[in-house]
């Protein structure tokens, strides 16, 4: 009986499974918005959360932490320098989980997986372009 285990196997191998996860976890962290399966998405935003509460704290010892999940350092970079500072004032909750679709070849549930605050980021970032479009 699997009572009160905890995660999903995704039907794959200890290592498999881990790389898989790493992988969702570094393409949100550097698209701020990825589209996966529902289970995928639940189990990327357990590992992302955790992150994120790693670089609001910003210590040294939390950068290390960061570095064993994450594949390269300027992920890390990355992560501790935008994306911790914009979460300094909240207490969890830095993810979301949007249901969207079903696949069409398997009907498997589609989700988006995204920073709380993406929307906000992309305004910003789409009223730059447009000031920069205009001075050329």
């Amino acid at each position: 009986m699997r009572h009160k285990v905890d995660g999903r196997l995704f039907g794959r191998p200890a290592n498999q499974r881990k790389a898989l996860l790493r992988n969702l976890v570094a393409s949100l962290i550097e698209h701020q918005r990825i589209e996966t399966t529902l289970p995928r998405a639940k189990e990327a935003k357990r590992i992302a959360e955790r992150l994120v509460s790693l670089a609001v704290k910003g210590d040294l010892a939390s950068r290390r932490l960061a570095l064993t999940y994450l594949p390269n350092k300027e992920m890390v970079s990355h992560l501790f320098k935008e994306i911790g500072p914009r979460f300094t004032g909240r207490n969890g909750g830095y993810l979301r989980i949007v249901r969207t679709r079903r696949r069409v070849n398997d009907r498997a549930e589609l989700a988006v997986l995204e920073f709380v605050d993406y929307e906000d980021i992309m305004k910003k970032h789409e009223k730059k372009e447009s000031k920069s479009e205009e001075k050329k």
